[in-house]
């Protein structure tokens, strides 16, 4: 915001500028009685072939791209999961969930798990400084030895949902949900206290800006 306050206020500078000097020169009237002298300069014209090649069309933004759908219908169901169970606050959540699926990967990798689709965080309760959540791998199969202590099994919400698509940095979801939230009330849609982060790209080995998040919101 401060770089476009900074690039408007240049323009209006620059255009004050510009404004300038056609006041000074309309003071000047002495110069009138000198027009019998324009016909001594007929060079004045070959300037003007130069203007049409002044305007140059844009070239099109070879970034441009579909939107991703946005509140798209979805069926949620469910599949078996290990979760890793915590809590944190929201100023270092990044840290929180990539630091609880670390942990989670090394019991997944001693135990042979085959994981079977994206990692995800399933957010189990929120407020305006922290939540509750479980990082959650989905997997072929349900470990044969129960896990226990912070870490559990179980399957994954199931139901109708709404489906956003997230591109970039972590820190910048909260735009997303801020949309989403708009979204919501447009539609007068009720969400549940549950709702799901799916990672389609790896959250532990992926640049942050490279980042592609789908949440889902399970709707009442």
């Amino acid at each position: 915001m401060f770089l476009r306050f900074a690039l408007c206020v240049g323009l209006a500078a620059a255009a004050i500028g510009l404004a300038m000097p056609p006041l000074a020169r309309a003071q000047q009237p002495a110069p009138a009685p000198a027009a019998p002298a324009a016909p001594a300069t007929p060079a004045a014209p070959a300037a003007k072939p130069d203007a049409p090649a002044a305007p140059a069309a844009p070239k099109p933004s070879a970034k441009a791209q579909a939107a991703d759908p946005f509140g798209e219908d979805t069926t949620l169901a469910a599949t078996p999961i290990v979760y890793l169970k915590g809590a944190g606050n929201w100023d270092n959540a990044l840290e929180t969930i990539t630091g609880a699926f670390k942990k989670l990967k090394i019991y997944v990798d001693k135990e042979g798990l085959k994981p079977d689709g994206p990692a995800m965080t399933i957010f189990i309760a929120t407020d305006d400084t922290g939540f509750q959540f479980e990082a959650a791998f989905p997997v072929a199969e349900a470990p044969k030895n129960p896990p226990h202590g912070e870490i559990g099994a179980g399957k994954s919400p199931e139901g109708h949902a709404l489906k956003f698509v997230h591109r970039g940095s972590y820190d910048g979801l909260d735009n997303t949900y801020e949309a989403i939230t708009n979204y919501l009330d447009e539609k007068r849609l009720e969400a549940k206290d549950v709702f799901i982060e799916q990672y389609v790209t790896d959250l532990l080995s992926t640049s942050e800006d490279n980042l592609v998040i789908n949440v889902f919101v399970p709707i009442k």
